[in-house]
């Protein structure tokens, strides 16, 4: 090879080493990193606006609704019926009347009653002559007419006629009559055909089921009396919720008809056996009702307070709602960095919510502003 054919190589050679040489490297593509939109992290003036804390334990104490009604207070009703069998002559006392103790409802004209008014006359009468007989059956003995025998057996019938005459007086006593017209009997010798019925207690008649000219018999009812100031709120508790109730605890009552109205009162009983049919015990509470503002079978609701039960809580405050699911901030391993997680709520109480699930006691997290917290991170996603 020629040394011309040489020397043009190695020209080319370094002219293509040159060129090489002078041309840059490609830019490397920058990555941007992306932050994740669910921390946060506090400035000064974002911390003077929040309140980090630990989630705890706390008592919750959960109010049952349970429906029921008001009633009268059995210990303050009376049931009046007729002591005899006749016919109604006169009422003297109409629904919604307030009676007396005593106050006469009705009155009963009765043949029964004048039948036993003649045996309790006739057994008056002989009691007075056995009575005349003994004494003077004394005063044979004594002028030594008679045997002592004579007179024990004369004062034998004046006992067997005076336990007549008891009977008697009491027979007429339970058909109603007051012992001053028993003895009134007696003196005049002549019955009297009517029968009074009469209050037991002083109260409200609720209930009037007699009628003019109605013939009545003893087992039949005819009046409810009550005293409205005493009434019973009943409700029946379902089985699952009887271990939260005790007796002698408070409760509250809400009425609807008086504006939901809220009453208090103390639970007096509870049923010892189970409704097989509706899986509920009856309950009852003794309320007052001094303003008769309370009407029987008048609907409520009963606000029962259940046993202390220990949950994990946070307050109101901690949580952010968004597209319908509850968030708080947890503390992540920096100090000033917060997490956005979801968490499961269920009941409240105080201004306390119930964690059902996203957090443990202990956890650290933003109890107060959470508010200005989720404002903070969500400017920042906009940048």
């Amino acid at each position: 090879m020629s040394r011309v054919l040489i020397s043009s190589l190695l020209t080319a050679m370094l002219a293509v080493i040159t060129v090489a040489c002078s041309e840059k490297p490609a830019p490397v593509a920058e990555t941007k990193v992306t932050e994740d939109p669910t921390l946060v992290t506090l400035t000064a003036e974002l911390k003077s606006n929040v309140k980090v804390g630990a989630v705890t334990d706390m008592q919750f104490v959960d109010t049952l609704r349970i429906p029921g009604r008001i009633q009268v207070d059995e210990q303050y009703e009376s049931r009046a019926g007729a002591p005899v069998t006749g016919r109604i002559s006169t009422l003297d006392v109409k629904l919604g009347d307030h009676v007396t103790a005593g106050q006469r409802l009705a009155t009963i004209k009765s043949t029964e009653l004048a039948q036993y008014q003649l045996s309790y006359i006739k057994s008056s009468q002989q009691m007075q002559l056995l009575t005349k007989a003994v004494d003077r059956a004394k005063q044979l003995l004594e002028a030594d007419v008679i045997s002592t025998a004579e007179l024990q057996r004369r004062e034998g019938e004046l006992n067997a006629a005076n336990a007549e005459v008891n009977a008697a007086r009491d027979q007429l006593t339970v058909l109603g009559m007051s012992p001053g017209n028993i003895s009134q009997l007696g003196l005049r010798n002549s019955g009297m055909s009517t029968s009074q019925v009469n209050s037991k207690i002083s109260g409200i008649v609720i209930e009037r089921k007699a009628r003019l000219g109605q013939v009545v018999a003893p087992a039949e009812e005819l009046f409810v009396i009550a005293d409205l100031s005493h009434v019973w709120a009943v409700a029946e508790i379902p089985e699952q919720q009887i271990v939260h109730i005790a007796q002698g605890q408070s409760l509250n009552i809400e009425v609807p008809a008086l504006d939901d109205a809220q009453l208090t009162g103390t639970l007096a009983f509870v049923g010892d056996v189970v409704n097989p049919a509706t899986r509920t015990v009856m309950a009852r509470a003794n309320i007052s009702n001094d303003k008769k503002l309370l009407k029987p079978d008048m609907l409520i609701t009963i606000l029962l307070e259940a046993r202390p039960e220990k949950v994990v809580a946070i307050p109101e405050t901690a949580v952010v709602r968004e597209n319908n699911a509850d968030f708080v901030f947890v503390q992540t391993a920096k100090p000033e960095q917060f997490k956005l997680i979801p968490v499961t709520l269920s009941r409240t109480y105080q201004g306390f919510n119930e964690v059902v699930q996203g957090l443990q006691p202990g956890d650290q997290i933003v109890l107060d502003g959470a508010f200005h917290v989720n404002n903070e991170r969500k400017r920042k996603e906009m940048e």
